[in-house]
């Protein structure tokens, strides 16, 4: 069977949900693909957190969540797992892209990144949200993040993937950096668009 890299809804229009743990090249993924499809990258993380970590209620975020979704009749690319929407997002995507590299794989980098966002070389996650040496090595960094939720995305979107994937005619998929199933797809999608 030929699945193409992105399913879209027939009409040429791409709702795409990609999803995994932090430090899975969750953002950096989304905003090649809303490049390549020419649609905005919406990241929830801007969405969510305000200035000095503050918090939308859950209403709130649905809300941004829902507005941001309408803006562009062509679609969109979510990046984030946006447990607090519900299924609103993955009921609205045509596409849902869980990346599941390894936790020793992809635990560098977000040492390799939040080392850099200390050191103000790249961009926090939301503008106003600083992190310092000890939210880092405190259990409510992102280090510490990382590693607790490792699991639980793995359970949340291994039960996600049983029901909906797409090989069983659903819409999700799951990648793994590690293993070569990225670069394939990237390339498949790449062979998708120049031939349509």
């Amino acid at each position: 069977m030929n699945i193409p890299s992105l399913l879209g809804d027939g009409k040429g229009n791409y709702r795409v949900h990609v999803v995994g743990n932090s430090g899975a090249p969750v953002s950096t993924i989304s905003a090649y693909i809303a490049t390549k499809l020419d649609v905005p990258h919406i990241s929830l993380d801007a969405l969510f957190w305000g200035p000095g970590w503050a918090t939308p209620s859950d209403d709130e975020f649905k809300e941004r969540v829902s507005t941001a979704m309408t803006q562009n009749s062509k679609g969109w690319v979510i990046d984030g797992n946006g447990g607090q929407c519900g299924t609103l997002i993955p009921d609205h995507a045509t596409d849902v892209i869980w990346l599941d590299p390894p936790l020793w794989f992809y635990l560098p980098r977000i040492f390799w990144r939040t080392l850099l966002r200390l050191l103000n070389i790249i961009p926090t996650c939301a503008e106003g949200c600083n992190e310092t040496w000890g939210d880092v090595l405190s259990t409510n960094g992102i280090i510490w993040y990382c590693i607790s939720r490792h699991g639980y995305c793995k359970h949340r979107f291994g039960e996600m993937l049983a029901r909906t994937s797409i090989t069983k005619g659903g819409n999700m998929r799951r990648l793994n950096e590690w293993d070569g199933d990225l670069t394939m797809w990237k390339a498949g999608l790449e062979e998708m668009l120049r031939t349509h």
